[in-house]
Formats: C-alpha cells, sequence, structure tokens
C-alpha cells in the first residue's frame, strides 16, 4: 500500500506533467491561429478530413505500447476538434 507522502509525491508530479501538457496545447492552439490566418488568406476551408485522419493514424503510429490505439485517438480527436472550433472562431490577425 503507499503511504500519503508517497502519494501526494505521485500527485505532485501528475501535476507537474498536467502544467507541461497544458503549455505543449497552448503552443498547438498558437499554431493553429497561424494555420487559420493562412488558409483565410487562400480561401482554404478550415476542416480537411484527410488531414486529420493521417494526423491520428500518424500518431496511433507513434504511440508507446502503453498506449492503446483507442486511447490516442480519443485524446487527439478531441484536441483536433477543439483547435477547428478555434480556427473557425479566429479573428484575422492585423
Amino acid at each position: 500500500m503507499t503511504d500519503a507522502p508517497d502519494l501526494e509525491n505521485l500527485r505532485t508530479a501528475i501535476d507537474t506533467v498536467d502544467a507541461e501538457i497544458l503549455a505543449l496545447v497552448a503552443r498547438r492552439i498558437q499554431l493553429v491561429l497561424r494555420i487559420a490566418d493562412y488558409k483565410r488568406g487562400r480561401a482554404m476551408p478550415v476542416y480537411d478530413p484527410a488531414r486529420e485522419r493521417n494526423v491520428i493514424e500518424r500518431l496511433i503510429a507513434l504511440a508507446p505500447a502503453t498506449l492503446d490505439a483507442q486511447l490516442v485517438r480519443r485524446v487527439f480527436e478531441r484536441i483536433i476538434d477543439e483547435s477547428r472550433r478555434i480556427e473557425q472562431h479566429q479573428e484575422p490577425t492585423p
């Protein structure tokens, strides 16, 4: 059984990883906003199902064995869905 100090150390480690994930998501969104500007300037559609499918397939192939394909798919589908939502509602940058 894990005693309280060990549990707190593990929770602190999870908090640190969560902060790192949050920073990476923020970095990804900054790139999404740049892509939104690019697409808008060229009258390109926001939604590119082939690209999204390729991204998910690539990430599933890259995932370590401890992450099953369903987990990777569900996490990144959500990230991509939110990225697309942000891209669709992005105001043009001056």
